[in-house]
């Protein structure tokens, strides 16, 4: 079924490097009578009876696996993006390739556990850190390693873009701009929800002219939109009247996002439209509000931040889906430098 193809994307856009997708295989487990095995004359498709729920059930447990990620979590960093085999050859033809996200099958199984209590052991809390350890070096740490942080502790800035920290493994570069831009933007998205949608009425009703299925449509999920800060009515039989909008989108094109937003409900029995749309005004913000490069960080902001990004949903990426911090064990960088050997 198309549906879960466009849950599983719509749970991974906050984390994928622009233009990259979500590779899968999907086990579900349900009653067949819940399935219409003859959707497609070769049985290449299948179509569920009830697919809102199941697409709404494969998207809100992805993006919440997701956004559950820590560092804490998972010790294997995020792996950068690098260029194609041979891409580099000529004036514009790098592309580059992201590298999986760390999402692996054990770690699945024990998140699913824990969002559906499935009795899963839950995993150990981050360990709390003494404010007098924030003003020394991490090299002054020789401390049990249940004492360092999983992101550890700064060491110094490079170029006044990276931060170069030292953790149990080895040793951590962090992009400070990419990762401030993160806990910003999931600052913005958290107070944004809890303050709820703000809409604004229109100084002229907007009009517009649809099927009467869509009109119809906007008549049965007449709450749904008012709780996204829509204010619609039916002014004929294929013609909608719009008077209030989301007043951070009253300067978008409401007549595109209202069509949109039909389109995917009468398509996928849902919408992330407007949604996406203001993410995508937060995501402007939270990247000009972010801190600049060739800021010079003292060591107690440099662990802050660190702190700041062990506490952060999806801090492994950007906003954009570029990584914002990456590790070098011991091993790989003595592999580096032949010792050993």
């Amino acid at each position: 079924d198309k549906l879960l193809a466009h849950a599983v994307r719509q749970s991974y856009q906050d984390v994928l490097f622009q233009g990259r997708h979500p590779a899968f295989v999907l086990f579900l487990e349900l009653d067949p009578k819940a399935v219409d095995v003859n959707a497609h004359p070769a049985k290449s498709e299948v179509r569920f009876r009830e697919s809102r729920l199941v697409h709404d059930f494969l998207f809100r447990t992805l993006h919440d696996v997701l956004a559950d990620l820590r560092p804490a979590d998972d010790q294997l960093a995020p792996q950068p993006v690098r260029p194609l085999p041979g891409s580099g050859q000529g004036y514009g033809s790098t592309v580059s390739r992201q590298g999986g996200l760390p999402l692996h099958v054990a770690e699945q199984v024990t998140q699913y556990n824990r969002l559906h209590g499935a009795g899963g052991a839950a995993l150990a809390s981050m360990p709390a850190v003494e404010g007098n350890a924030l003003h020394q070096s991490a090299a002054e740490h020789a401390v049990d390693s249940t004492e360092i942080p999983p992101l550890g502790f700064a060491l110094a800035q490079l170029k006044g873009v990276y931060i170069l920290a030292e953790n149990t493994q080895g040793l951590v570069l962090v992009d400070m701009h990419a990762a401030h831009e993160r806990i910003t933007y999931e600052h913005l998205k958290s107070g944004f929800t809890a303050d709820g949608i703000r809409s604004q009425p229109l100084l002229v009703p907007l009009s517009l002219a649809v099927s009467q299925a869509e009109v119809e449509l906007a008549e049965t999920r007449h709450d749904w939109f008012a709780a996204l800060g829509f204010e619609m009515d039916r002014q004929g039989p294929e013609q909608l009247v719009v008077r209030r909008v989301p007043s951070l989108l009253a300067n978008g094109d409401i007549e595109a996002l209202v069509r949109d937003v039909l389109s995917d409900l009468n398509t996928h029995g849902s919408s992330q439209r407007v949604e996406e749309a203001v993410n995508e005004l937060l995501s402007t913000m939270a990247c000009h509000g972010s801190v600049r490069a060739n800021r010079h960080l003292t060591l107690d902001e440099m662990n802050a931040l660190l702190r700041d990004m062990e506490r952060t949903e999806r801090s492994g990426q950007c906003n954009h889906g570029r990584p914002t911090w990456v590790r070098f064990s011991l091993a790989e960088l003595d592999t580096l430098f032949m010792r050993g050997q």
